[in-house]
């Protein structure tokens, strides 16, 4: 099953071509901590830049390197290994000093050592700040910038939709199938980890598929009775009773619409809201019923990413676009609105795919 080409929120503009990628230092990712280290408790944190490495390979060197078990070393999300990241991990029973061992031994860059009383683990992280440049633009240089700073003003209106990037879904796409046979139990039963990734994609797929059924209803900038609906701020869940009094804040970016991960778990959207959700069932030929037997809970995912603030420069390889992330959404789902395409994004690993939906 291929995965659909996915339509863009600011269509109407030209856009400036170009690739991701032309080095790993033009796809700079720094981590947005969860919360500071304290200075004292019994695991080490310690903020690594590299280029080339995975996340779970500089794990494994690490373990090696201190001698602890690899469950022990704890990081809150996965980094692309063709980019230039800068990401913390922590080890247990070190002392800040011994962060000086990691230098001579491992081409990474130690940013600093410091003490917390916890594991970094999974999803401890508020998002992502990117730098990244794209080069071979398709227009001269100030062309870009100009055609680059009308799609960040637009998008700085009515957001981008929080699309999964296609690395989710496999090299071919073809995780999406194989995610639908693991949701309804006709999957991998070997092999846990493989059967919660596949259905995931599956998941992903219904999630890009409302979104695109939102769009093309001219529904995206607006909320509807029935909602499910986040907070930025403290994150908070509620259903939306009275859209038009609601209206003023999704504008201002204080909350945002959520879409569906359907499981048997999943916090419903109600009214009109859940008509465009049944559509999306309907067309997949899954009914609520096979949801209540799926091997997934389900949960919502906020459906806009509130991007006020793009900025944009000019260098000598290209046209530098710098912005930041919550956990969980894609650099490359930002990057297509400017780029107007998708070529080569699909071969693009995924930038924090361990962070929770």
């Amino acid at each position: 099953m291929d995965t659909p080409t996915l339509p863009f929120i600011t269509a109407e503009l030209p856009g400036i071509g170009g690739r991701l990628k032309a080095e790993p230092a033009h796809f700079v990712v720094e981590e947005l901590p969860l919360y500071e280290a304290s200075g004292s408790g019994t695991h080490l944190y310690i903020s690594l830049t590299r280029e080339g490495w995975t996340t779970r390979r500089v794990a494994d060197a690490l373990a090696e390197l201190f001698g602890v078990s690899r469950r022990d070393v704890g990081f809150a999300g996965l980094k692309d290994r063709n980019a230039r990241c800068t990401q913390t991990f922590s080890l247990p029973g070190l002392a800040p000093a011994e962060a000086s061992r990691i230098e001579p031994a491992l081409p990474f860059q130690v940013n600093w050592a410091r003490l917390h009383n916890n594991k970094l683990k999974t999803g401890h992280l508020l998002g992502n700040r990117f730098r990244i440049v794209v080069t071979d633009l398709a227009v001269p240089a100030d062309e870009a910038l100009r055609r680059g700073q009308a799609i960040a003003a637009t998008i700085a209106q009515r957001g981008v939709p929080n699309f999964f990037g296609a690395q989710r879904f496999g090299y071919d796409g073809s995780n999406v199938a194989k995610g639908r046979d693991a949701l309804l139990g006709q999957g991998p039963r070997h092999d846990p980890w493989l059967t919660k990734l596949l259905i995931s994609a599956y998941q992903a797929h219904l999630f890009n598929r409302y979104l695109e059924r939102r769009i093309a209803a001219d529904l995206f900038g607006q909320l509807l009775a029935g909602d499910v609906c986040k907070k930025a701020d403290t994150g908070g869940m509620f259903e939306v009773q009275d859209p038009i009094a609601e209206q003023p804040r999704y504008a201002a970016g204080e909350i945002t619409f959520t879409g569906p991960l359907f499981g048997k778990k999943m916090w419903d959207a109600l009214g009109p809201a859940a008509e465009l959700e049944t559509s999306v069932l309907a067309e997949a030929e899954l009914s609520r019923d096979a949801l209540r037997q799926a091997r997934a809970d389900g949960t919502r995912r906020p459906a806009r990413l509130w991007l006020p603030a793009i900025d944009l420069t000019v260098v000598e390889q290209g046209l530098a676009v710098t912005f930041a992330l919550p956990k969980g959404a894609y650099a490359t789902v930002v990057l297509r609105e400017f780029c107007k395409s998708d070529q080569g994004f699909d071969l693009l690993n995924a930038i924090d795919s361990e962070a929770a939906p």
